[in-house]
């Protein structure tokens, strides 16, 4: 168990971290003690499955996201796979704005050149 428990800690640090929130935050949201929190996020005890679906909701991501260990490859194939059917279902319009915008993004990255 003790592994399930820093998966849970790790995942819940990286979502705090990409979505800029504070453990104050959380728990203020969620109506969860600091301390229970900070004993999940040191991997001391694991939430109960309430509480897992409780920030799961929170963050907007699955259950699974939080409780299973995160292979970045896996999300990069399911963005892309999201991106992807995005992109197909969008209309012209939208289709040569996402072009100008990835051509943009190569010019200032200094990927493709003016000549």
């Amino acid at each position: 168990m003790i592994e399930n428990k820093q998966v849970m800690a790790d995942n819940i640090l990286r979502f705090m971290d990409a979505k800029g929130i504070k453990a104050t935050d959380i728990c203020k949201a969620l109506d969860i003690k600091h301390n229970t929190f900070s004993d999940w996020v040191n991997a001391k005890t694991y939430p109960r499955i309430d509480k897992i679906e409780k920030m799961a909701s929170f963050f907007g991501v699955s259950k699974a996201d939080l409780v299973e260990k995160y292979h970045e490859e896996e999300i990069a194939k399911r963005d892309e796979l999201i991106l992807l059917r995005e992109y197909r279902n969008a209309d012209v319009e939208t289709k040569e704005m996402v072009k100008r915008i990835l051509l943009y993004s190569r010019k200032i990255t200094g990927e493709l050149h003016d000549d």
